[in-house]
Protein backbone atom coordinates (compact mmCIF):
# COMPACT_ATOMS: atom_id res chain seq x y z
CA UNK A 1 0.00 0.00 0.00
CA UNK A 2 0.95 3.31 -0.84
CA UNK A 3 -0.59 4.85 1.63
CA UNK A 4 -0.54 3.61 5.24
CA UNK A 5 -2.50 6.16 6.93
CA UNK A 6 -5.40 8.44 5.85
CA UNK A 7 -6.18 11.66 7.16
CA UNK A 8 -9.76 12.59 7.14
CA UNK A 9 -11.92 15.31 5.94
CA UNK A 10 -15.35 16.04 7.25
CA UNK A 11 -16.90 17.66 3.71
CA UNK A 12 -20.53 19.11 2.55
CA UNK A 13 -19.56 17.67 -0.98
CA UNK A 14 -16.67 15.96 -2.01
CA UNK A 15 -13.92 17.88 -4.14
CA UNK A 16 -13.72 16.50 -7.82
CA UNK A 17 -10.19 16.08 -7.29
CA UNK A 18 -8.91 13.83 -4.27
CA UNK A 19 -5.55 14.71 -2.83
CA UNK A 20 -4.14 11.45 -2.12
CA UNK A 21 -4.13 9.97 1.65
CA UNK A 22 -7.30 11.72 2.54
CA UNK A 23 -10.74 10.64 3.40
CA UNK A 24 -13.29 12.58 2.44
CA UNK A 25 -16.38 12.10 5.09
CA UNK A 26 -20.06 13.67 3.67
CA UNK A 27 -22.36 12.69 6.34
CA UNK A 28 -25.08 15.45 4.33
CA UNK A 29 -24.70 12.46 1.56
CA UNK A 30 -23.56 9.46 3.99
CA UNK A 31 -20.72 8.77 2.15
CA UNK A 32 -16.78 8.55 2.74
CA UNK A 33 -14.62 8.95 -1.01
CA UNK A 34 -10.68 8.40 -1.27
CA UNK A 35 -8.21 7.94 -4.00
CA UNK A 36 -7.02 4.47 -3.62
CA UNK A 37 -4.57 3.91 -1.37
CA UNK A 38 -2.30 1.65 -3.76
CA UNK A 39 -1.37 5.01 -5.57
CA UNK A 40 -2.93 4.14 -8.64
CA UNK A 41 -5.38 7.45 -8.12
CA UNK A 42 -8.64 5.27 -8.72
CA UNK A 43 -11.67 7.20 -6.79
CA UNK A 44 -12.92 4.83 -4.26
CA UNK A 45 -16.67 5.57 -2.98
CA UNK A 46 -18.11 4.01 0.26
CA UNK A 47 -21.60 4.76 0.63
CA UNK A 48 -23.01 4.13 4.41
CA UNK A 49 -26.20 2.26 4.07
CA UNK A 50 -27.54 -0.78 5.99
CA UNK A 51 -25.88 -3.26 3.48
CA UNK A 52 -22.58 -1.45 2.34
CA UNK A 53 -20.55 0.42 4.94
CA UNK A 54 -20.44 1.58 7.64
CA UNK A 55 -17.95 4.15 9.29
CA UNK A 56 -16.97 4.90 12.75
CA UNK A 57 -15.26 7.78 14.21
CA UNK A 58 -13.68 8.15 17.76
CA UNK A 59 -12.92 11.20 17.72
CA UNK A 60 -9.57 11.18 16.59
CA UNK A 61 -9.32 8.21 13.88
CA UNK A 62 -12.03 6.81 11.17
CA UNK A 63 -12.46 3.00 10.54
CA UNK A 64 -14.55 1.72 7.72
CA UNK A 65 -15.89 -1.41 7.99
CA UNK A 66 -16.08 -4.29 5.99
CA UNK A 67 -12.73 -3.82 4.10
CA UNK A 68 -12.41 -2.12 0.62
CA UNK A 69 -11.81 -4.00 -2.16
CA UNK A 70 -11.09 -2.57 -5.93
CA UNK A 71 -12.55 -5.26 -7.63
CA UNK A 72 -13.39 -3.54 -10.35
CA UNK A 73 -10.25 -1.42 -10.97
CA UNK A 74 -7.02 -2.40 -12.32
CA UNK A 75 -4.99 -2.58 -9.28
CA UNK A 76 -7.63 -5.13 -7.45
CA UNK A 77 -6.49 -3.52 -4.33
CA UNK A 78 -8.07 -4.99 -0.92
CA UNK A 79 -7.07 -3.04 2.17
CA UNK A 80 -8.90 -2.43 5.72
CA UNK A 81 -9.39 0.81 6.70
CA UNK A 82 -9.17 0.88 10.75
CA UNK A 83 -8.37 3.94 13.14
CA UNK A 84 -7.36 6.31 10.28
CA UNK A 85 -4.93 3.36 9.05
CA UNK A 86 -4.56 1.67 5.58
CA UNK A 87 -4.24 -2.42 6.58
CA UNK A 88 -3.63 -4.36 3.39
CA UNK A 89 -6.03 -7.55 2.90
CA UNK A 90 -5.16 -10.02 0.80
CA UNK A 91 -5.69 -10.32 -2.77
CA UNK A 92 -9.55 -12.63 -3.29
CA UNK A 93 -9.75 -15.06 -5.96
CA UNK A 94 -12.19 -14.37 -8.86
CA UNK A 95 -14.83 -17.18 -6.55
CA UNK A 96 -14.53 -15.05 -3.81
CA UNK A 97 -14.94 -12.10 -5.53
CA UNK A 98 -18.08 -13.61 -7.45
CA UNK A 99 -19.71 -15.20 -3.81
CA UNK A 100 -19.32 -11.22 -2.26
CA UNK A 101 -21.03 -9.76 -5.13
CA UNK A 102 -23.88 -13.13 -4.56
CA UNK A 103 -23.79 -12.30 -0.48
CA UNK A 104 -24.32 -8.12 -0.97
CA UNK A 105 -27.04 -8.85 -3.59
CA UNK A 106 -28.84 -11.14 -1.26
CA UNK A 107 -28.42 -8.65 1.66
CA UNK A 108 -29.64 -5.67 -0.71
CA UNK A 109 -32.55 -7.67 -1.86
CA UNK A 110 -33.48 -8.56 1.90
CA UNK A 111 -32.97 -5.07 3.07
CA UNK A 112 -35.09 -2.94 0.59
CA UNK A 113 -37.60 -5.82 0.46
CA UNK A 114 -38.17 -5.19 4.06
CA UNK A 115 -38.37 -1.17 3.48
CA UNK A 116 -40.79 -1.54 0.70
CA UNK A 117 -43.22 -3.95 2.65
CA UNK A 118 -43.32 -1.61 4.97
CA UNK A 119 -43.89 1.66 3.38
CA UNK A 120 -47.64 2.76 3.22
CA UNK A 121 -50.19 1.62 0.86
CA UNK A 122 -51.23 3.61 -2.22
CA UNK A 123 -54.68 3.56 -0.58
CA UNK A 124 -52.87 5.34 2.32
CA UNK A 125 -50.21 7.65 0.21
CA UNK A 126 -54.12 8.89 -1.52
CA UNK A 127 -55.25 10.06 2.70
CA UNK A 128 -52.19 11.59 3.04
CA UNK A 129 -49.06 9.20 3.75
CA UNK A 130 -45.32 10.32 3.66
CA UNK A 131 -43.37 8.81 0.87
CA UNK A 132 -43.08 11.51 -1.85
CA UNK A 133 -40.61 14.07 -1.12
CA UNK A 134 -42.95 16.73 -0.79
CA UNK A 135 -45.07 14.67 1.64
CA UNK A 136 -42.64 13.97 3.27
CA UNK A 137 -40.83 17.47 3.92
CA UNK A 138 -44.58 18.91 4.90
CA UNK A 139 -44.74 16.25 7.42
CA UNK A 140 -41.15 17.13 8.70
CA UNK A 141 -39.30 14.12 7.38
CA UNK A 142 -35.59 14.50 5.86
CA UNK A 143 -35.00 13.24 1.94
CA UNK A 144 -34.47 9.43 1.82
CA UNK A 145 -30.16 8.43 2.02
CA UNK A 146 -30.75 7.76 -2.12
CA UNK A 147 -32.44 11.08 -2.54
CA UNK A 148 -29.36 12.57 -0.89
CA UNK A 149 -27.14 10.83 -2.82
CA UNK A 150 -28.70 11.75 -5.97
CA UNK A 151 -28.29 15.46 -5.17
CA UNK A 152 -24.69 15.12 -4.24
CA UNK A 153 -23.80 13.36 -7.77
CA UNK A 154 -25.54 16.12 -9.68
CA UNK A 155 -23.74 18.54 -7.64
Amino acid sequence: MRHETLEHRFVRNVPRELDPGVLYISMDYATAVHSCCCGCGDRVVTPFTPTDWRMTFDGESISLHPSVGNWNQKCRSHYVIRGSRVLEAGAWSASQVEAERRRDKRAKAEHYSQLRDAEPSVDSLAEGGASSPTTRAKAGLSPSIWSRFKIWLSS
